[in-house]
């Protein structure tokens, strides 16, 4: 929904745009008008990598199909560098040398400001939903949008942020024209616009690149996921964990476990893939594969209170010590959150 929002958003004010720009012969309207239209094209780009992340793992891809979604959105920043920000810089340039007079510029401050309360309300939408996932996670709003793997949720936001302050900038750079009669000041407004749009087109490409190549999860994250992992009457020590996003708010997992008990080789694999299904079942993990600890490997410590452990340890050996061959029930308490805000159990949620 909040892709639709913006991609109607940005339809709408391109044509106002376009239109403004042909009556105005503003190079800043011409900037804004080729921002708009590329935005919208990138929407387009957002609405594929959604349905493309979305396909259900199988044979060939084990690990689903969500780092499709970030590789279009990588296309769709690069749409932005290139139709927004080289055209807006190059025609800025040009205009430079060969300026004239903003022609009816009441006409184009017409259409900056319904254009600004259009990009208003796609941003309103974009930044009231990433304050509220920011809060669940205990994060201000700026590095929850910037450290997401919610890949659209940033583009969104960045792209009508990008909007608003371009907006602005024309609205700024007409009016010096027109108060100082200097044309040039209209072809700075349009560079501007494209050193803007240069900007955050290169966020979103690091961001991207990061996913793609294995970015881990972030420390609160790690920690949440062991903690969940710890609560398992099943688990009696985590020596190994391995984080790391296949697709947005999708993870792979891969830990090395010390199950309670010492059962026999065949009742400890089934029970290790109990309790992979039940890690698995929570919709933002992908994957989950558990192995078995050294029993002189080091415990991994995720700020487990002591008495949270000896109870764990507790219910562990009580549940050895009636049935230690058997694969009782696991009861994982994966509890996740996705970024959607939904979640239960212990609320261990993706970035």
């Amino acid at each position: 929904m909040t892709v639709i929002i913006a991609f109607l958003a940005n339809v709408l004010v391109a044509i106002a745009k376009t239109v403004a720009a042909v009556l105005t012969s503003s190079a800043s309207m011409v900037a804004e008008a080729a921002h708009s239209w590329a935005d919208a094209g990138n929407e387009i780009f957002l609405l594929i990598a959604d349905r493309h992340g979305a396909k259900a793992k199988d044979e060939r891809h084990p690990l689903g199909y969500g780092r499709a979604a970030f590789v279009w959105s990588l296309v769709a920043a690069f749409g932005i560098f290139t139709a927004g920000s080289i055209v807006s810089i190059m025609h800025g340039v040009q205009e430079l040398s060969d300026s004239g007079p903003v022609e009816s510029p009441g006409i184009a401050y017409a259409i900056l400001g319904i254009a600004f309360v259009l990009e208003g309300a796609s941003f309103t939408q974009a930044l009231v939903r990433s304050r509220k996932l920011a809060r669940e996670r205990g994060s201000s709003t700026w590095d929850y949008v910037l450290e997401t793997s919610d890949t659209t949720l940033r583009a969104v936001f960045f792209e009508d942020a990008a909007a608003l302050i371009g907006l602005a900038i024309a609205g700024g750079a007409i009016a010096m024209h027109q108060i100082t009669g200097v044309a040039a000041w209209d072809a700075v407004g349009s560079i501007l616009v494209g050193v803007l749009l240069g900007v955050v087109a290169l966020i979103l490409i690091r961001r991207n690149i990061a996913f793609l190549i294995g970015s881990n999860a972030s420390p609160a994250l790690r920690e949440r996921v062991g903690r969940a992992l710890l609560t398992s009457p099943q688990i009696q020590r985590l020596t190994y964990l391995h984080i790391e996003y296949v697709g947005p708010n999708r993870l792979f997992i891969v830990a090395e476990v010390d199950l309670a008990g010492d059962a026999r080789e065949h009742d400890v694999a089934r029970r290790l893939r109990k309790v992979e299904r039940q890690i698995e079942s929570h919709p933002v993990v992908e994957t989950v594969v558990l192995s078995l600890s050294v029993d002189d490997e080091t415990s991994l410590d995720f700020g487990t209170s002591a008495d949270a452990r000896a109870n764990a340890d507790a219910r562990a050996n009580a549940d050895a010590g009636e049935n230690a061959g058997s694969s009782a029930s696991t009861g994982t308490a994966t509890g996740t959150h996705t970024e959607t805000g939904t979640g239960t159990g212990t609320g261990t949620g993706t970035d």
